[in-house]
């Protein structure tokens, strides 16, 4: 086959499927295709309706103006030698009455008519079709847009949908491992408190065989047994040490890391680099350091770097080793008075002959303390000039001591950390007239008060 006969087989060819043109229809690009051929390609590749593309030079085309190529199909049909004329596939474009072209639309019967129609349809409601297609296109591109934004907006809503799984995703993971951590904490506590209990039996079992031992000599002269002998055979109420520790873990979800604030202590401290030890300054400790003499309460003022005004706050106090301190929470502004620097001191005019005075919810303390090693007491108001001390009962001297503040129920609760959390004092109704402070007093006692960092 010469070069020639292969490019009219080539001119009567579908470029899609490669076989002979079957109602062949034109792009304005000038390329022909089946109509079956570019109908489905026109559908697959723009199923809304709008641009699609030729898949030959991929010239952008409207779907509705495909033309029928009536010389291309004479030539296909030559080509087969089959005669066009017997074989004349009727023209869509025209009126299948009249033969003549649809220029009119009928708005009533909602279809397209030739002029020769319109006398079956007098009184309708008609305009020419160049109009309605105008009308209707520009419908077609208002319905388009709307289903773009319609489109975009719900894939906003399935962005926002999914990024909201992944918050609540991590939340519940979070909360998983909290739950898994408490209870964690719990067995230990547990564990502990069991191998502590079996030591107390083994103890108790050692008093019996020593009591057996002298059984004779007790009963020719008894002895009273005193409360502190009888507290070695009374058993810890695990309830009630499930209760405390659930508390303390509750108040502990408020830790704030909290450290001393060095422009608002006074000089006779010391306060660590990483500020959070306030140790006695070498400058204020005497050869008589015990027992610490009450007169000398404010030269050891400190307090904390961040000050409170609303919310729950709670943080922790090391005073291992301590045999005096006071700690708490300070509210009054009335007794400070401004340095020249940022800071503030406490003023010293407020110790009179009994320095306890001063430490009273009136003048703006709420706190404990621990004197003369120990002797644990809590101020209260009085109606005289001195204040209530309470003396406060610990089974286990604290080592650590949790404080936490509650400011709009107006509450200050003191934990013992070291023995399971159990609550030390709690001060109620206190009513905090200015910014609350935490407040720390090592007292002239040379070992140091140390802030706990969160979740140590």
């Amino acid at each position: 086959m010469d070069f020639s006969s292969q490019e009219s087989i080539n001119a009567v060819t579908c470029p899609i499927c490669q076989e002979l043109l079957t109602e062949p229809m034109s792009l304005d690009c000038g390329h022909s295709f089946c109509q079956a051929c570019i109908t489905a390609e026109s559908e697959s590749g723009s199923p809304l309706g709008l641009e699609c593309c030729c898949p030959v030079c991929q010239s952008r085309y409207q779907p509705w103006n495909l033309q029928f190529n009536w010389q291309l199909a004479e030539r296909v049909n030559k080509f087969r030698g089959v005669d066009l004329n017997s074989h004349k596939p009727r023209r869509r474009d025209l009126c299948e009455h009249h033969g003549e072209n649809y220029d009119i639309f009928c708005k009533d019967d909602e279809k397209a008519i030739c002029r020769l129609c319109v006398q079956e349809h007098q009184g309708h409601q008609m305009s020419p079709i160049v109009e309605v297609v105008k009308e209707y296109q520009e419908k077609l591109q208002e319905a388009l847009k709307k289903l773009s934004q319609e489109q975009q907006e719900a894939e906003q809503l399935e962005a926002d949908i999914n990024e909201e799984r992944i918050t609540w995703v991590k939340l519940i993971q979070t909360e998983r491992e909290r739950i898994l951590q408490g209870f964690e904490q719990m067995r230990g506590i547990l564990d502990k408190e069991e191998q502590r209990e079996l030591q107390k039996l083994e103890e108790d079992e050692d008093v019996i065989n020593v009591l057996r031992r002298t059984e004779i000599d007790t009963l020719n002269k008894p002895k009273i047994v005193s409360n502190k002998a009888k507290s070695a055979f009374r058993f810890s109420d695990l309830t009630g040490m499930l209760q405390m520790f659930k508390e303390l873990t509750e108040v502990q979800s408020y830790w704030v890391d909290l450290m001393l604030n060095p422009l608002d202590a006074v000089s006779n401290v010391v306060i660590s680099a990483d500020q959070r030890q306030v140790t006695v300054g070498q400058h204020s400790m005497s050869s008589n350091v015990y027992p610490c003499n009450p007169c000398n309460f404010s030269a050891f003022d400190v307090v904390g770097n961040q000050h409170f005004s609303s919310g729950k706050y709670y943080w922790e106090v090391d005073v291992s080793g301590k045999i005096a301190w006071i700690l708490g929470v300070y509210s009054t502004a009335s007794n400070l008075n401004r340095k020249k620097s940022s800071g503030f001191v406490f003023n010293p005019n407020v110790n009179d002959s009994n320095a306890y005075s001063r430490f009273r919810p009136e003048n703006g303390f709420w706190v404990i303390g621990l004197q003369n090693e120990s002797e644990y007491t809590a101020f209260e108001d009085s109606p005289t000039s001195d204040p209530k001390v309470l003396t406060l009962y610990m089974a286990v001297p604290p080592h650590r001591v949790g404080v936490f503040l509650d400011y709009e129920a107006g509450t200050v609760s003191f934990f013992n950390v070291t023995n399971q959390g159990s609550l030390i004092y709690k001060f109620s109704k206190c009513q905090f007239s200015q910014t609350a402070y935490p407040y720390f007093n090592p007292w002239n006692c040379p070992v140091p008060m140390t802030l706990c960092p969160p979740g140590s």
